[in-house]
């Protein structure tokens, strides 16, 4: 049995699940996600807690219990307290501006590239902090991408972070807050 699998997921008070064969809808106070399960796994509800069991004992069926369970926990999670990936951009003159539901982002290139949020997707720009480059320890510009469906929020901030992904000299360019850059020495001269 997996070990994820078998955990059930807990339902807050204010969250509506309704199970229509394998299809799962969740509702809560910051939206609505559905999700189709695959045909080796079943979803019930039983005292207060939603419950993901697999149908049979197949390989496939064993692959996909513990993913499922997860898949749906997420909506559940995503649907009470919602999901964010906190960013930071670095360097000199590098820069994000939100207008409307259109991302602006400054970072080098001979043009600014735009990108269109998502329906579901927000992003709050930190416009206090400063882009500061040629230092090791850089501080930039904070910018967090916030939703309730973990994987697009996790697709975006992939994206934002491809424009530009930091440099290993300088660590110019756009990270997750959390990630760790390990830099480079560069070139010492002639002697």
């Amino acid at each position: 049995m997996s070990r994820i699998g078998k955990q059930p997921i807990p339902l807050p008070p204010k969250v509506e699940v309704k199970i229509d064969g394998q299809h799962v809808t969740v509702k809560g106070p910051k939206g609505t996600l559905e999700r189709t399960l695959p045909d080796t796994v079943e979803a019930s509800i039983a005292d207060g807690k939603l419950l993901v069991t697999r149908r049979d004992e197949s390989r496939r069926a064993r692959e996909q219990h513990g993913l499922a369970r997860t898949l749906v926990a997420n909506m559940v999670t995503g649907v009470t307290v919602g999901f964010s990936k906190p960013m930071q951009i670095a360097g000199v003159g590098y820069r994000v501006a939100l207008t409307g539901r259109k991302l602006t982002i400054n970072v080098g290139y001979s043009h600014p590239v735009e990108v269109d949020l998502p329906q579901g997707i927000d992003i709050e720009v930190d416009q206090k902090a400063t882009a500061i480059a040629g230092t090791r320890n850089q501080q930039g510009f904070n910018f967090v991408v916030k939703g309730i469906d973990k994987q697009a929020v996790g697709d975006l901030a992939a994206y934002l972070r491809s424009v530009r992904p930091p440099e290993p000299y300088k660590g110019k360019g756009i990270r997750y807050t959390a990630e760790k850059i390990l830099l480079k020495a560069g070139k010492s001269g002639k002697k």
